[in-house]
C-alpha cells in the first residue's frame, strides 16, 4: 500500500509539473534577481498569456522607467520565441522619483514586475511546451550605475481548455497589470511661455483624489526639467501643474501634445494633452489655444445635446434583442391592468422609477469604478462571470414563475418574494430594474457617443445624460400606462391572460440559455456543470415552493416545506456565487471555410498591419453584447463579407472584451465610447480609422474596406 501511494504521489507530481510553466532558476545578475514569471498556467492555441519580467532589486540601488529622466537607460527585453509566436510591448508600472546629486531620474526599488503580452498562434498545438526566451538589460544604479544583463527562460505549457492562474505569480502578475498607468478619460491641456509650463487635467478620477502628492512623469524625456519643482494648483474638478519647460519648448521644437503619466492619490492615469485652454474646474492656463487636436467622437457634445443623444439612445433601446424578454414581463403587466386605468397609470409610473432608479445605481456604480482608475465601460456587470450566473438563475426563475410552477405575490410580473404589492407596484419596479439590467448588453443608435462624453465629465453632468438614457428607455410603457384609447384595444382579462402568461415564460428561458453561453466563454465548460447543477436546485426549490403554495390555499400549514424551498433557492444562487470562477475560455476557433480570417486585437497588430500597407478592421465585441452578436451573423457571417476582406487583403482584427480587459476599455475611450460595439477601419494612407455605424449590413463592410484600401 506504501508503495502504491508513493507511486501516485510521484504520478501526480508528474502532472503537476506539466500542467505549469516551469520558470528556470532567478538568475543573479549581481544587484538584481531576474526572472520569467506567468499569469496564467498555461496558453491556448491562438491566446494570450501575460509573461512578466519580475525584479527584486538589492536594497539602496535602482532601475529605470521607459523614461528614466535625467540620466540612466529603460530597461529592455529582446525576445526569442517559437516561430508564429509573438511579444508585445512592456506593461510599465507606476514609476518613483529616484533623486541623484542635482539629477532627478525616474525607476523602481525593490521588486517589480514588468508584464509582456505573449501571444500563440493558431497552430499551436495543445500538449506541446513551448520555451519562451529574454534577454534582459539593465542599468542598476545607486551612487554608481553598473550595466547587468540575464538570458532568462520560461517553459511554457499549450492547452485545450482555458487555463487557470498560475499558483505562485498569478496573483502578482495581475495585480501588476491591475496597477499599471492607464487611461481614466481626464482631459488635459498645456500652455507655456518662455519661463513655464503649465499642464492641466480634470476628471472624475481627480476629484476627492489627495492632490498633494500629484506628479506628472512624461513619456519623453526633453519635454520638462525633471529636476525642477512641479507646483500644484489645486481646482474644484482637477488640478494645474506648473513646471521649468525641457529643452523641446527652449531650444528645440515644441511638441503638438503632452503625453505621460500623472501620480496622485496612489494611483497613476495615462493621459495625453494638448495645447489649448484649460479644462472647467482647473486653475487657469492663461494662454489661447495655438493648437489643438481633432476631438474624439462624441468629444464637445455638450450637455443639452449628451441629453438628446441619450434619451433618442434609450428610446431605440426599447427594440434592441437584449430588451425581448423583458417585452414579454411588460406585456403581460400591461394586458392584466388595461381596462384599470388608475392601475395602469401607476404600473407605468412604478415601471418608470424602476428604470431610472436602477440606471442611476448602475451609472454611479460606473463613475466610482472608474474614478477608483479601472477602465470599465457600459455593461461592465456583465463581465463578471459571478453577474452573468446571478442573472441566469433569475432569468430561469422568471420563466418558471410565469410557467405557473409557483407563484409569487398577485401581480403577473413579480419576481421576488414580497416584490408585488397588492397593486403589484413593487412588481411593475422591479421589472423596470430588471430590464436595465438585461438592457446592459445592448448599445443602441446615439447611445455611444452621448455616455462616451458623460464619462469624460464631472458625476453630476455624467448623471444627468444617464437619466436621459433612463426617461427614453422607460418612455414607451410609460406612455403607453396613460393611454386609454391604447389600453381600450387590449382584450379583457380571461383566461387566455393564463395561456399568454405561460407563453411569455419561453423568452425568458432563452435568456437564461444565452447567459448560460455567455458563462461558458468567460470561464470555461467547467463552468458549465456548475450553472446546470445551481439551475436544477432552484427548480427544485421553485416546484417546491409551488407545492407548499398549493397546500396552503387547501387550508394546510406546510411551513416545512416553504422553508426547504426557500433554503434550497438561496443554496442556489450561492452555489454559482462561490467558489471563484478560473480563466476565460479562448473565443476564437480556426476560421471555417469561406469565413473572415481574425486575428487577437492588441494596438502593435494594428501598427504591424499598417506597416505591411493592409487596410485594417478591428471590431470591438463582447459575448454578453447581442447587438455584436447580431451583427456577426448579420454582416460578417456572410460570403459578402468574407469575400471583401479576401478581395482587400485586409486584416480583421477582434478586441474581446467579454472580461475586463484593460488595453481595450482604453482604446474605447480614446474614442469616446463607453461599451462595445465599435467598429474602427484604417485605411491604407490615411493616419486616422473611420467609426462604422453600430448596425452593420455586408454591404456596409464591403464598401468600407473598398474605401479603406484606397485611402
Amino acid at each position: 500500500m506504501t508503495r502504491f501511494a508513493a507511486r501516485a504521489l510521484a504520478a501526480l507530481a508528474m502532472a503537476a509539473a506539466f500542467a505549469f510553466p516551469a520558470a528556470a532558476a532567478p538568475v543573479q545578475t549581481g544587484h538584481i534577481e531576474a526572472e520569467l514569471v506567468a499569469r496564467d498556467s498555461g496558453v491556448t492555441p491562438g491566446g494570450t498569456v501575460y509573461v512578466a519580467l519580475r525584479q527584486k532589486i538589492a536594497k539602496g540601488w535602482h532601475t529605470y522607467w521607459r523614461n528614466s529622466g535625467d540620466s540612466g537607460e529603460a530597461t529592455q527585453i529582446s525576445w526569442t520565441l517559437p516561430a508564429g509566436w509573438t511579444a508585445g510591448d512592456i506593461v510599465w508600472a507606476p514609476p518613483s522619483r529616484q533623486p541623484t546629486g542635482p539629477l532627478m531620474n525616474y525607476g523602481y526599488q525593490g521588486e517589480v514586475l514588468l508584464p509582456v503580452a505573449i501571444s500563440a498562434p493558431k497552430s499551436a498545438k495543445a500538449g506541446e511546451t513551448i520555451t519562451l526566451k529574454a534577454a534582459a538589460a539593465f542599468l542598476v544604479c545607486e551612487d554608481i550605475c553598473v550595466p547587468e544583463d540575464a538570458v532568462l527562460t520560461l517553459d511554457l505549457p499549450v492547452v485545450a481548455a482555458a487555463p487557470q492562474p498560475d499558483p505562485k505569480w498569478g496573483g502578482a502578475v495581475t495585480r501588476a497589470l491591475d496597477a499599471a498607468p492607464k487611461p481614466a478619460g481626464l482631459t488635459a491641456a498645456f500652455s507655456r511661455n518662455e519661463a513655464s509650463l503649465k499642464l492641466a487635467l480634470a476628471g472624475i478620477a481627480l476629484k476627492g483624489a489627495d492632490q498633494s502628492e500629484a506628479y506628472f512623469y512624461p513619456f519623453k524625456s526633453t519635454v520638462i526639467d525633471h529636476a525642477g519643482a512641479q507646483v500644484i494648483e489645486r481646482g474644484p474638478e482637477g488640478l494645474t501643474l506648473t513646471m521649468i519647460p525641457g529643452y523641446d519648448f527652449t531650444k528645440g521644437t515644441p511638441p503638438a501634445t503632452l503625453d505621460g503619466v500623472l501620480s496622485v492619490g496612489g494611483k497613476a492615469y495615462e493621459f495625453t494633452a494638448v495645447e489649448g485652454p484649460p479644462p472647467a474646474g482647473t486653475s487657469g492656463l492663461g494662454a489661447p489655444p495655438a493648437k489643438v487636436a481633432a476631438p474624439a467622437a462624441g468629444a464637445g457634445l455638450g450637455l443639452a445635446l449628451a441629453f438628446v443623444y441619450a434619451l433618442l439612445g434609450g428610446l431605440v433601446l426599447n427594440l434592441m434583442p437584449c430588451v425581448f424578454p423583458i417585452l414579454a414581463m411588460k406585456a403581460t403587466s400591461l394586458a392584466g391592468h388595461a381596462h384599470e386605468q388608475s392601475a395602469a397609470r401607476a404600473q407605468g409610473l412604478a415601471f418608470l422609477v424602476g428604470v431610472l432608479a436602477t440606471f442611476l445605481a448602475l451609472a454611479g456604480a460606473l463613475i466610482a469604478i472608474r474614478a477608483g482608475g479601472s477602465a470599465v465601460g457600459w455593461g461592465f456587470q456583465l463581465q463578471s462571470p459571478v453577474v452573468v450566473a446571478g442573472l441566469a438563475l433569475l432569468m430561469l426563475a422568471v420563466a418558471l414563475n410565469l410557467s405557473g410552477l409557483f407563484e409569487v405575490g398577485t401581480s403577473l410580473q413579480g419576481v421576488g418574494t414580497g416584490l408585488a404589492s397588492r397593486q403589484g407596484l413593487a412588481g411593475a419596479f422591479f421589472t423596470g430594474a430588471l430590464a436595465v439590467v438585461v438592457a446592459a448588453p445592448c448599445t443602441a443608435p446615439f447611445m455611444g457617443p452621448a455616455l462616451g462624453w458623460a464619462l469624460t465629465q464631472s458625476a453630476p453632468v455624467a448623471l444627468a445624460v444617464f437619466l436621459g438614457l433612463g426617461l427614453g428607455f422607460a418612455a414607451p410603457f410609460t406612455l403607453a400606462a396613460f393611454a386609454p384609447g391604447l389600453l381600450a384595444r387590449l382584450p379583457r382579462p380571461g383566461p387566455w391572460m393564463e395561456t399568454f402568461k405561460k407563453l411569455m415564460a419561453f423568452p425568458m428561458y432563452g435568456a437564461a440559455a444565452w447567459l448560460v453561453w455567455v458563462l461558458t466563454l468567460q470561464s470555461g465548460h467547467s463552468a458549465l456543470a456548475r450553472i446546470l447543477a445551481a439551475a436544477i436546485v432552484l427548480a427544485l426549490a421553485a416546484w417546491i415552493l409551488g407545492l407548499a403554495q398549493k397546500r396552503q390555499a387547501a387550508g394546510g400549514k406546510p411551513l416545512v416545506l416553504g422553508a426547504t424551498g426557500m433554503v434550497l433557492a438561496i443554496a442556489a444562487f450561492v452555489l454559482v456565487l462561490v467558489p471563484a470562477y478560473g480563466a476565460p475560455a479562448t473565443v476564437s476557433a480556426a476560421p471555417a471555410a469561406g469565413s473572415i480570417p481574425e486575428a487577437v486585437y492588441s494596438p502593435e497588430a494594428v501598427a504591424e498591419a499598417r506597416a505591411a500597407g493592409k487596410p485594417v478592421f478591428v471590431n470591438f465585441t463582447a459575448a454578453w453584447c447581442v447587438t455584436c452578436q447580431v451583427n456577426e451573423k448579420v454582416a460578417f457571417a456572410t460570403a459578402e463579407a468574407a469575400e471583401a476582406f479576401s478581395r482587400t487583403g485586409a486584416v480583421y482584427l477582434k478586441a474581446d472584451w467579454t472580461r475586463k480587459d484593460a488595453v481595450i476599455a482604453a482604446e474605447l475611450a480614446r474614442h469616446g465610447r463607453a461599451g462595445v460595439p465599435l467598429y474602427l477601419v484604417y485605411g491604407v494612407k490615411s493616419p486616422d480609422p473611420v467609426i462604422l455605424p453600430q448596425f452593420l449590413t455586408p454591404a456596409m463592410v464591403s464598401k468600407a474596406l473598398d474605401k479603406a484600401k484606397s485611402s
